[in-house]
């Protein structure tokens, strides 16, 4: 419980706290954010029962890919963020998948035209030339990722008004995929309502998804997380929005 402890303690704590992984239970009654409508993990585990082999890029600690109930003859996972690999490698020995870590650009280390399946949930970029590569013809890219402007009032409560969103757009990953030689065959968005209830989930969720405040840190952003924890006290849990995007693509 955070009532009554004072805006220090929660940042210290929070500050402190492990965030290795791509799991957010540690906002468990903190904080919470709406889910989309379209179940990305049950999604990708009916198209792992039906592959031969898969790749998951960006798995973080390998979340996702551990809920597969019928994982493929072969499986593997790549992640950049070395804190990230062995708590990957742990969670998806049940599955039987092999963690490779690799760097944050392409190439991928992977002969061409191996998977008939390559997912990604929040990947940091996607390198669209190198998922139409690995790909067999035929085979489909699934991922989940970041919308545009993405938890804009939590960012803009640190930094100040900022301009418009000039990535992450949809019809730009369209573009991209069909110039890499996929055809899109589904597209969503949504709008997903986000809640803090107090300081220390915002400073939790800051060192978690670094590209809300690029070089985020407690004591640079001291004054602005204070004027924030002021506003909670005074105002109740502070509200955001997350936008999310499903996009499926095949290679012709």
């Amino acid at each position: 419980m955070t009532i009554g402890r004072g805006f220090d303690e929660l940042v210290a704590e929070a500050a402190t706290a492990p965030v290795e992984g791509w799991g957010f239970s540690w906002l468990a009654g903190r904080a919470t954010e709406e889910r989309p409508p379209w179940g990305y993990a049950r999604l990708v585990g009916a198209r792992l029962a039906a592959a031969r082999a898969a790749l998951d890029i960006d798995t973080g600690g390998g979340e996702v890919l551990a809920e597969a109930p019928a994982p493929p003859p072969l499986l593997v996972a790549t992640e950049a963020w070395p804190p990230n690999v062995p708590v990957a490698r742990r969670n998806l020995r049940r599955v039987g998948a092999s963690v490779v870590r690799v760097a944050d650009r392409p190439p991928l280390p992977f002969r061409d035209a191996v998977f008939d399946l390559v997912v990604s949930r929040h990947p940091v970029d996607t390198w669209w030339d190198e998922v139409a590569r690995v790909l067999r013809p035929g085979g489909s890219y699934l991922s989940q990722q970041i919308g545009p402007g993405t938890v804009r009032e939590l960012s803009e409560a640190i930094l100040g008004p900022l301009p418009p969103p000039a990535h992450r757009h949809p019809e730009r990953a369209v573009a991209d995929a069909e110039a890499a030689g996929l055809t899109v065959v589904d597209l969503r968005t949504a709008t997903l309502r986000t809640v803090f209830h107090d300081i220390g989930a915002v400073v939790w969720f800051l060192r978690k998804v670094v590209w809300t405040v690029p070089g985020f840190t407690v004591e640079r952003h001291r004054p602005a997380l204070r004027r924030l924890d002021e506003r909670i006290r005074a105002e109740g849990p502070f509200v955001a929005h997350a936008r999310r995007l499903l996009i499926e693509a095949r290679r012709r």
